[in-house]
């Protein structure tokens, strides 16, 4: 119980709990987005639908904190720098959210003309694969963010 006296655990709960308002806030804008690109009647259920998966996703990807802190043994070697399980998942999802976040900034300059997902005809299950696919994305990053703020992992 000791360290509840001890103020670098307060300072590190209150940096993760920045850490994750941000990320949060992140995951929000993405639901919103994709949301909006299916007909009006869909855009709230499919919000709702988002949000309860990435709270879901949250608490199994922090159930498995134990098994990704462990992900730091090299697998392999890429110009002398050691590659881990962890440092996979970050590139990947990483890349991911780049290209998504690409995508989305040139489908929403590209303007009506060729305009390739106009706001209400995407379809229900693309929209809600692809916030699956974000919300994956986003709790591995809260996760791995939250090993990283701690010493010791139980």
């Amino acid at each position: 119980m000791e360290w509840v006296s001890n103020p670098e655990t307060w300072i590190a709960l209150l940096t993760l709990t920045a850490l994750e308002i941000v990320l949060g806030v992140d995951n929000l804008v993405f639901i919103s987005v994709l949301a909006g690109k299916l007909p009006k009647d869909e855009q709230e259920r499919a919000s709702r639908v988002g949000l309860w998966i990435a709270m879901g996703s949250r608490i199994l990807l922090l159930l498995s904190i134990a098994w990704l802190a462990r992900l730091t043994n090299p697998l392999f070697n890429v110009f002398s720098f050691e590659i881990s399980g962890r440092d996979l998942i970050l590139v990947i999802g990483g890349l991911f959210l780049i290209g998504k976040s690409t995508f989305e900034i040139h489908d929403k300059l590209e303007g009506d003309e060729g305009h390739r997902s106009q706001q209400g005809t995407a379809k229900y299950s693309s929209v809600i694969t692809q916030i699956v696919l974000l919300d994956l994305v986003f709790s591995l990053d809260s996760v791995i963010t939250a090993v990283g703020l701690v010493d010791e992992v139980f």
